[in-house]
């Protein structure tokens, strides 16, 4: 497949790096040939500098026989133009368009642009994307990492092992044994810095950050099999009134439940328009690292506070306050993947990459059909992926225990007719069946010839 890029940020970049490691013709296209000069040097992929926009830089690309374009510039209108330009110059067939701005986003959701008149298929928005990452962090509060699957049946957490957690120091297959009813299966581990995927002697020790495929249903006793209390979050305090910000607000006012949130927003034209599209919610005008603001909000009755300002050091600095000051739970919205190492020192309990969210949803996008959803973790370390059984894949028909995985590959969870079950040995994968998989990024390729997904991508 031929894929042009528009756009060699870390998003641009990311989607390059993936799509590459895979054998499909990439070329990324960006006014800055430093940034050109970074992608073509690293990754497999051709590279040209210009405007992405441009019909003359795009036909440089071979925007003639791509078969997709995804348009990741900074700029929203570029973004639009090009995916333009590539439908009625070039008749590229699939078009992404990442755009950031609220009344663009207001206006194609609405169906106010038609295909016909803009000719986005797929329109990838950031602060969307963020907003949903941070409430289902708000809904597993014990967990670092957080993503649905199997129609929302099948759970990914990601948790981080404490001194006192019960099952420490026990082997993988052990834990299988003791809790045999439990429908989860730690599929990958974090230690020393390095992702790995366990095998059944391995143990679990304290300062690891496991990732854990369960049952939606079992989630709250795998939370205590591993030490973790679940906590009903009713007073949520959000530092940044921004779109990010207020789609949270918004959302925790739709669920009521008793739920308080109160938004703090240093610029007084954003603060007022918050306030202006909030009901319920109180919206405080100033600096989140501001001390006695925080008291006002009530931050040491707080359940937890989302730090998702457009400054990472301002996020990190309001939730580590927070944490000193008394709440529970501290978020912190974080770009340079270089901080994350510094949350666990500073007690930050979880951090959004909207790098990685982006990444995420472009991938369920242009990955093929049967592939359902995509999700990245860390920084493009491993993925986890949710795909259906062909009948023609070399998995069809076999039993777990018989299908040669490569060392990097688990599966956390198998669908069949409707019901989803905990991985066993003795299960047969048949044609229909959907399963969960995790893969290091480099066992990516080989799971997507044993799932024969990597013909075709939409």
């Amino acid at each position: 497949m031929k894929v042009i890029i528009c756009g060699a940020g870390q998003v641009g970049w990311q989607i390059a790096r993936h799509l590459s490691s895979e054998n499909n013709d990439v070329v990324v296209v960006d006014n800055n040939p430093e940034l050109i000069r970074r992608a073509t040097d690293t990754l497999d992929v051709q590279g040209i500098a210009g405007f992405a926009s441009y019909p003359d830089v795009l036909e440089k690309a071979g925007a003639r026989d791509a078969d997709m374009i995804i348009a990741a510039t900074y700029s929203d209108e570029v973004n639009m133009v090009t995916c333009q330009v590539a439908h009625s110059v070039f008749a590229i067939p699939r078009k992404i368009a990442r755009l950031r701005a609220q009344s663009y986003l207001t206006a194609i959701y609405s169906d106010l642009y038609r295909r016909d008149h803009m000719p986005i298929d797929v329109v990838i928005s950031p602060e969307r994307e963020v907003a949903e990452a941070a409430l289902q962090r708000l809904q597993a509060p014990a967990a670092f990492d957080t993503e649905t699957f199997l129609g929302g049946k099948a759970q990914l957490l990601g948790i981080t092992i404490d001194e006192d957690c019960p099952v420490v120091n026990t082997p993988l297959r052990q834990l299988s044994d003791l809790f045999s009813t439990l429908r989860a299966i730690v599929v990958g581990i974090r230690r020393d810095g390095r992702l790995f995927a366990p095998e059944a002697n391995d143990q679990i020790f304290p300062g690891d950050a496991c990732y854990i495929c369960v049952v939606t249903e079992d989630v709250p006793r795998t939370l205590e099999v591993f030490g973790k209390t679940t906590q009903t979050q009713e007073r949520v305090i959000i530092v940044g009134g921004g779109n990010v910000g207020l789609a949270v607000a918004q959302h925790l006012e739709k669920k009521g439940r008793g739920i308080r949130a109160k938004v703090i927003e240093k610029d007084r034209k954003i603060a007022e328009r918050a306030a202006d599209a909030l009901e319920r919610t109180i919206v405080l005008n100033g600096d989140g690292l501001d001390k006695t603001l925080l008291a006002e909000a009530g931050v040491t009755r707080a359940d937890a506070i989302l730090c998702v300002t457009d400054d990472d050091k301002t996020n990190m600095l309001a939730a580590v306050r927070a944490k000193a000051s008394g709440c529970d739970m501290a978020i912190a919205l974080i770009n340079d993947p270089t901080l994350v190492p510094l949350m666990a020192p500073l007690g930050i309990d979880a951090h959004i990459n909207p790098r990685q969210t982006t990444v995420s949803s472009i991938l369920r996008h242009i990955r093929h059909g049967r592939v359902r959803g995509v999700y990245s973790i860390g920084d493009a370390e491993a993925e986890v992926i949710e795909a259906e059984v062909l009948s023609t894949s070399p998995i069809a028909g076999r039993s777990l225990r018989d299908i040669d995985f490569p060392e990097g590959v688990l599966i956390g969870a198998i669908e069949q007719n409707g019901k989803v079950m905990k991985p066993e040995g003795k299960i047969k994968v048949d044609a229909g069946d959907v399963i969960l998989i995790f893969a290091l990024a480099d066992d990516v390729p080989e799971v997507e010839r044993l799932l024969q997904v990597s013909i075709d991508y939409f």
